[in-house]
């Protein structure tokens, strides 16, 4: 490819948009355009790079004995009234009539086309287990799209559904795909990957991992143990938590305090003189499936952790607004004594169990509680619903504090189970003829977020550092003063020579400044760059470095082609040496 002729122009300045990297470096480097929030064009070096991942995914999933197929992306409403789903997803599915008023809408993921085809195809046990993907767009409407490619409302994703007559059979497959996604992002030379147990979500399903890209500016948190290496997202993580200590004489009345304009839990700390740990908080939640109030307590010093509330009353949640004192609930001042728990739908964190002595609202404004006993509550009012803090010790060896990390989810696995097989009536003749429900899994990978990782992973100040295994071209030719006859020649012979080797090579043939050429060769960071210029050429050498500047040599004119090819060699050994 000449870079002449490359659509996509390169900035020197940064776009007020970006805030990741990837997001800058990606525009600035002629890689994409936005069309609207959340949705964009890739340009030839970006669509080069996807083309790679996708390829490797590819490669992997049918080492696993995987069976590429293509779902459509618009699907009628039936298929996910089927599983339940038109209705109990939200506003992110993207729903409309088609011309003659059916019902339609834009698949985000493909659970339910997957069952629609293997239905039919899949009757027989002879037939299990199997494993169907496909790499196809999908799209979301994203309340919050952000950051580029790393939260879209259109994207391409590898989506892959299994299907088995056992549970142990899945969870053996389960881990077989477990060990595939290792291998992909290894091959795509994405460091800093951990699996973490997550919350399945609208996927429903028992076990589910999502795997996590560690950087400073990633969206998720993930709890990690350093001494056992315990980890979970923090939509599912667990923690021991310290005792509160000492919470004072045991049998005190409790004693209605007027607490004028504390709403807060600073200013309801600060005038009662309590620390935060001995307060009790409400959070209210709208429960989606039937409009009613959730209130949940959790201890001052803590908080509420929505993926825990919506798994423990199995619905979606949203917060919950005084709007006009209907549903006569105290907000800022909500407490358990006086409250109708008959009426409400009321929780309380493991954290308040057994505590006594403790400051709550009194349902009326500006009033609180001393001395609420907590240990009289009925026991099945109590759960999990807290977030981790590193406050808290590792549930797993309880030997140390939870430590917690940001980081990018590049890959997710279900164990679906029979949530969709069994409500879309699946069914497969087993060996005594009887018929039998299969079992499911599923594994996603977004392509261009795994793309724009990478970029996260490995860049600098002047564009990203491509791995070799999915770089847009391997090597890049700059001719420094191409009007001269001498460079010209060599930089043309050099380009034909490589080509026919089998390299990708970009050849920048414009007659630019050396420090514009550079720049672009930054941003466009492609492993090897080949440096023809009038300079060098005196004394009969090519410059050669690599973009991540492990490598910086002249190299005579003659052996300049078998140099880069074993640069390139050595470059693909440092990701295969990993797998």
């Amino acid at each position: 490819m000449k870079l002449s002729a490359l659509i996509g122009e390169r900035f020197k300045e940064w776009p007020s948009e970006a805030q990741l990297a990837s997001h800058g470096l990606l525009i600035r480097g002629g890689y994409m355009r936005q069309v609207a929030g959340g949705i964009y064009t890739l340009l030839p070096p970006a669509k080069r790079v996807a083309a790679k991942i996708e390829n490797i995914i590819r490669q992997e999933m049918d080492r696993i004995d995987g069976q590429e197929i293509l779902m459509p992306v618009v699907l009628p409403r039936e298929l996910w009234d089927e599983s339940g789903r038109y209705e109990s997803v939200g506003r992110e599915l993207l729903r409309f009539r088609d011309r003659t008023g059916h019902d339609m809408l834009l698949a985000m993921t493909h659970e339910e086309a997957a069952v629609h085809l293997a239905r039919t195809e899949a009757k027989s046990y002879l037939k299990y287990p199997f494993m169907i993907y496909q790499i196809q767009t999908k799209y979301r409407d994203e309340a919050r799209s952000r950051g580029g490619l790393i939260r879209v409302r259109e994207f391409t994703m590898k989506d892959a559904y299994s299907f088995h007559t056992s549970w142990e059979d899945l969870e053996k497959y389960y881990y077989r795909c477990h060990e595939a996604y290792e291998r992909i992002y290894k091959r795509a030379g994405l460091g800093h990957v951990v699996s973490v147990k997550s919350d399945s979500g609208m996927m429903g399903g028992a076990i589910a991992h999502e795997f996590m890209f560690l950087c400073d500016d990633g969206e998720d948190t993930i709890a990690i143990c350093p001494a056992c290496g315990y980890r979970a997202n923090m939509e599912v993580a667990t923690g021991i938590l310290d005792l509160v200590g000492d919470m004072g004489p045991e049998g005190l009345d409790v004693e209605e305090v007027a607490t004028p304009g504390c709403k807060e839990i600073d200013s309801l700390c600060k005038f009662i003189g309590i620390p935060e740990k001995m307060l009790m908080k409400a959070v209210v939640f709208t429960k989606e499936t039937t409009g009613t109030p959730v209130i949940v307590f959790v201890r001052g010093d803590l908080e509420v952790n929505e993926a825990k509330v919506r798994r423990l009353i199995g619905s979606d949640v949203s917060a919950r607004v005084d709007e006009d004192g209907s549903d006569g609930i105290c907000y800022g001042y909500i407490g358990p004594v006086g409250l109708d728990m008959d009426k409400f739908e009321v929780y309380f964190d493991e954290s308040l169990r057994g505590m006594y002595n403790v400051v709550c609202g009194a349902n009326k404004v500006d009033t609180h509680y001393k001395n609420v006993d907590l240990r009289q509550l009925p026991a099945e009012k109590f759960a999990d619903v807290s977030k981790v803090t590193e406050q808290m010790v590792c549930p797993q060896c309880g030997k140390a504090h939870i430590t917690l990390k940001n980081g990018i989810e590049v890959g997710n696995i279900f164990q679906l189970g029979d949530k969709y097989s069994k409500t879309m009536g699946m069914t497969y003749a087993d060996k005594d003829g009887s018929l039998k429900t299969p079992i499911m899994g599923c594994y996603g990978i977004g392509v261009g977020r795994l793309l724009a990782s990478v970029i996260e992973d490995s860049h600098d100040d002047y564009g990203p550092i491509w791995p070799i295994s999915i770089a847009p071209w391997q090597v890049h030719i700059n001719a420094i003063k191409r009007a001269d006859d001498q460079v010209r020649q060599l930089a043309d012979g050099l380009y034909e020579q490589l080509s026919d080797k089998g390299f990708e090579v970009l050849y920048d043939d414009r007659d630019l400044s050396a420090g514009v050429q550079f720049a672009d060769a930054d941003l466009l960071g492609t492993p090897i760059k080949v440096i023809v210029s009038p300079r060098n050429l005196k004394d009969g050498v090519v410059e050669i470095k690599t973009r991540d500047k492990s490598i910086a040599e002249k190299v005579p004119v003659e052996n300049a082609a078998s140099r880069v090819a074993e640069i390139a060699a050595a470059l693909q050994k440092r990701i295969d040496d990993t797998l």
